[in-house]
């Protein structure tokens, strides 16, 4: 018992002797802080710091004149005289680390931090707000955090420093776009700015499969180039936005996105209308971005309601579907009535990209895609509605395979289902592009449309990727699909002229061929056209003139549901077939302004339906095939001939090329001429005067 007293004792003497040995350490001392508690002085220093850093600092104008928002990270030190030391600033800005260096330097003499009343030195980190900001804090709101901070984990605290992280990570944005995955918007216009790069002689492009991503056509156009010499000098928030920049742009070093408006606001006469003008309403927004260097997406979102020329309006309405809705809009989508004789017509496309390895790129998405080299297409355009599709490009030696799934809607009352639902059906396309020699490409395409009868659903037997699916046809019951196979070739003359030409086959009998007796079996059509860069050696001039000719039947099929079609609407040329066709159109660009003449000259075939004469005479995709007058003797323009010219002639400015807003005037003049009228084929010559401001991101067509 004695010794355990002694020992409690010693104990408790330890105790004591350490209690009033306690070590403490003290942040250093501005002089305004000297009357402040213990407790407070290291608040007092904190604020100092900020308040000196602020008074003081003088941010540099290239960063401000680039609109710069982030952080410069500085650590410095106190040593044990009381003197400050930059040791390492962290910041985008060259100009931001030499002046936080220069401001720290300047820093007044202060009362050096002590440890057990020694001096010592003290190092500390802070991240300063760019542009300015007062970062000093009340004593008592400094308090409460400390309070607030002690009671929270490390874990707790670092969760709580995470959206500040994330503020931190932003970076100044540099055009990632220009190297991605993303898709140029496909128009025919703006494509024409970078289709002589990428049609050189040596290059190993291949450019029949639209759209092109960025990062491909980066290799022959330099779209950073092409910005700087389009860039308008403007100091001002608005005047960048206006004429030069994303509306919103964000960049870090995993990730980035843009945000923009859409409008295309159209006022314009048609001179056979009825009504006092036509018009195009549409707002909208474009959010493009990626993450990390193998994945990005892009959407759009229209809002839009429209009246147009009255052929126009007609045609929309001649598509009308089978819920009682008044109209297609061709190009765009299902539209409802708005007021008494316009269009609704709201319209979604987005697809996600993502690139696994260099020589190949997948993409799923809603949108619509092109193969041709072409103003047309025969084996796949994008005069149809927008659609869902999974599409796969394989790029390797001198080949690139495109496989494109999509799944089509087919709206006509006939097809449609019991529940009142359209009709679904399916196409999948394979296109071999191969490049045989530095001047000559030649590709081969296969397509089989498929309908969903019997709940028959997306077949996968046609996943095959694999070219060539007739044998597949016949394994499934040769009415099951519609195959059509088709070729296509370009040889680049010079690096300034090169031809092109697509032959698609939809059925074809060489017995009836040599018979010369012009059967209805033979479903075919050609396409033969060139392009002439820098025409007459004025820069910018292209210069193209194209033939096309489908005869009669080509893209239809004995079962009404397996037409080459979508929404009512052709997945090939928008004339459908029985037509043959002249294309003209001459292109040419100035800095931002840019102007386009166009003339299409041809022949089409129609349909009679008079109640006597009730045959199909091959114009219309969508009629069975088995309601033609004969066998034989077929030929283009067998019904009602009609002579067609559609002209136009535009003229606009750039206003500005990272959203692609466009300021234009346009006149079109369109002559439908047919041998004999009915209430379908109307004798018709107008002229459509319209001017408006557009977001252009997809082709329009008039040319019906």
């Amino acid at each position: 018992m004695k010794y355990c007293l002694l020992l409690l004792c010693f104990c408790f003497q330890y105790v004591v002797s350490a209690q009033e040995d306690i070590t403490y350490e003290k942040s250093p001392v501005f002089e305004t802080c000297e009357n402040e508690t213990l407790d407070n002085l290291q608040k007092c220093f904190d604020n100092q710091v900020f308040k000196l850093l602020f008074e003081n600092y003088k941010v540099p104008e290239k960063v401000s004149q680039e609109n710069y928002k982030g952080d410069v990270v500085i650590l410095f030190e106190v040593d044990t005289t009381g003197v400050f030391r930059t040791m390492y600033v962290d910041a985008i800005y060259k100009e931001l680390k030499d002046e936080a260096k220069r401001v720290i330097q300047s820093f007044p003499k202060v009362q050096p931090a002590t440890y057990n009343g020694n001096p010592t030195y003290k190092q500390y980190s802070i991240a300063l707000k760019i542009p300015l900001e007062d970062q000093t804090v009340s004593l008592e709101d400094l308090a409460a955090q400390k309070e607030n901070e002690n009671e929270l984990s490390i874990l707790e605290q670092k969760a709580k420093a995470e959206f500040d992280s994330v503020k931190a990570s932003i970076k100044p944005y540099t055009n990632k776009r220009y190297k991605s995955q993303l898709n140029i918007p496909f128009t025919h216009s703006d494509y024409a700015r970078f289709d002589r790069a990428i049609n050189l002689v040596g290059t190993n492009s291949h450019t029949a499969a639209k759209p092109f991503i960025f990062e491909d056509v980066s290799k022959y156009h330099d779209f950073e180039a092409e910005k700087l010499a389009l860039k308008k000098e403007t100091k001002s928030w608005t005047g960048r936005k206006l004429w030069n920049e994303h509306l919103a742009r964000v960049q870090s070093k995993d990730y980035w996105f843009v945000i923009d408006p859409i409008f295309d606001l159209e006022v314009g006469k048609d001179t056979d209308a009825s009504f006092g003008s036509t018009y195009n309403n549409t707002r909208g927004v474009n959010i493009q971005g990626g993450l990390g260097k193998k994945f990005n997406f892009s959407a759009q979102v229209y809002e839009s309601q429209g009246r147009f020329p009255q052929y126009y309006n007609n045609y929309a309405e001649s598509l009308a579907p089978a819920d009682n809705s008044p109209a297609v809009i061709p190009g765009r989508g299902i539209a409802k009535r708005f007021k008494k004789d316009s269009y609704d017509y709201p319209v979604a496309e987005a697809y996600l990209s993502y690139t696994p390895a260099k020589f190949i790129n997948i993409q799923f998405g809603h949108g619509k895609n092109f193969i041709g080299d072409g103003y047309r297409s025969l084996l796949q355009s994008d005069v149809a509605s927008p659609y869902p599709f999974f599409k796969l490009n394989t790029k390797f030696w001198k080949i690139k395979y495109t496989n494109t799934y999509t799944w089509l809607k087919d709206l006509r009352p006939e097809t449609i289902k019991e529940d009142g639902a359209f009709l679904s059906k399916y196409i999948a396309n394979h296109y071999l592009s191969w490049n045989v020699s530095k001047r000559l490409n030649v590709g081969f395409f296969e397509s089989v449309i498929w309908a969903n009868t019997n709940d028959r659903g997306f077949d996968i037997n046609y996943l095959n990727p694999i070219i060539f699916y007739r044998a597949i046809e016949f394994e499934t019951g040769q009415d099951a699909g519609n195959a059509i196979i088709g070729f296509s070739s370009k040889y680049k003359w010079s690096d300034n002229l090169n031809f092109y030409g697509q032959f698609i086959i939809d059925e074809f009998s060489l017995g009836d061929v040599k018979g010369g007796n012009k059967s209805w079996k033979n479903k075919f059509g050609y396409q033969l056209g060139a392009k002439y860069y820098d025409a007459f050696k004025v820069k910018n001039l292209m210069l193209q003139a194209e033939y096309n000719q489908v005869r009669p039947y080509t893209y239809s099929h004995n079962s009404i549901t397996l037409n080459y079609a979508h929404n009512n609407q052709p997945m090939a040329h928008l004339w459908g077939a029985n037509f043959r066709e002249m294309v003209l159109i001459g292109r040419y660009r100035l800095k931002r302004w840019f102007g386009e003449v166009k003339m299409i000259a041809g022949v089409r075939g129609f349909d009679v339906n008079d109640g006597t004469d009730n045959f199909n005479y091959g114009g219309d995709i969508f009629r069975n095939e088995e309601d033609r007058p004969f066998d034989t003797g077929v030929t283009i323009g067998q019904g009602i001939k009609t002579n067609t010219i559609n002209a136009s002639l535009q003229a606009g400015y750039l206003i500005n090329p990272a959203s692609n807003l466009k300021l234009f005037a346009n006149i079109n003049y369109r002559n439908f001429n047919p041998e004999f009228e009915t209430l379908s084929t109307l004798n018709n010559s107008a002229v459509w005067f319209n001017v408006g401001l557009r977001t252009d991101l997809f082709n329009w067509y008039f040319d019906y």
